[in-house]
């Protein structure tokens, strides 16, 4: 999917010889810091931003060469909120339905398919700016899948999200990679979110310095749990042994 991929803002390098393959129907979080560049990496497989080094891929489709076939087999959860907030949520669902050009009568269908999976069929005349801060993720949710993507990206998408909010979220996902065989690319700095069946790729400054399920990862640093791997992996453990002498 991603081989080789760098990226500079400036003369400040933000990714660095980047790769990375998401298998259909598989569920693979990049972990990383914040500030690690999962953002920047997100927004060039999405083609906001233009790769210039390295290769992007999406089911044999180069990303650069035939954007509009690519661009078709994936949906996007991106970390900022896109709704827009004075359209209702069907509102909502019909523009991104007309861009992918759905007719109505199948974009009705789907959005009430989708809508009807995370609980919130009956608030589809609702403004968004009605809705909770989980209640509007799900409904990003539900965009990103109208168009019945192959691959879907979620760049931190339980950021700001009660509990109960992010284990919807995290289980609603999981359930689609093993009902639908749809790729996922979850984004996270949070530990819990991995799970053991996760496939794992670490992301630190630029770099991939780890990647595998977690018992790999743990037999490769020799830690006890999978957090003080990622503590070993990126430097922070280092950093609390420092600041505890």
């Amino acid at each position: 999917m991603v081989s080789g991929l760098s990226h500079a803002f400036g003369k400040r390098r933000v990714l660095d010889g980047v790769s990375l393959t998401v298998r259909p129907g598989s569920f693979t979080v990049l972990l990383g810091l914040n500030g690690a560049g999962k953002t920047t990496l997100f927004a060039l497989i999405t083609r906001l931003y233009h790769a210039r080094e390295g290769r992007i891929a999406v089911f044999g489709h180069d990303i650069k060469h035939e954007p509009a076939p690519a661009l078709a087999r994936m949906g996007v959860v991106f970390q900022q909120p896109t709704l827009d907030l004075d359209l209702t949520v069907e509102q909502n669902l019909r523009y991104h339905a007309a861009l992918h050009g759905m007719p109505r009568r199948l974009a009705r269908a789907r959005l009430l398919e989708e809508l009807t999976r995370i609980g919130l069929e009956g608030r589809r005349r609702d403004k968004v700016r009605q809705l909770s801060g989980g209640q509007r993720r799900r409904v990003e949710l539900a965009r990103a899948l109208l168009h019945h993507p192959s691959l879907l990206l979620l760049d931190e998408p339980t950021v700001g999200l009660d509990l109960a909010s992010r284990h919807f979220l995290l289980e609603h996902v999981r359930s689609l990679c093993r009902a639908q065989g749809i790729g996922v690319l979850w984004a996270t700095h949070l530990i819990d979110e991995v799970g053991e069946d996760a496939d794992i790729i670490v992301l630190h400054q630029g770099r991939v310095v780890a990647s595998g399920r977690p018992s790999a990862l743990l037999e490769r640093t020799g830690a006890p749990d999978l957090r003080r791997a990622f503590a070993l992996l990126t430097g922070m453990e280092n950093a609390e042994n420092r600041e505890e002498g």
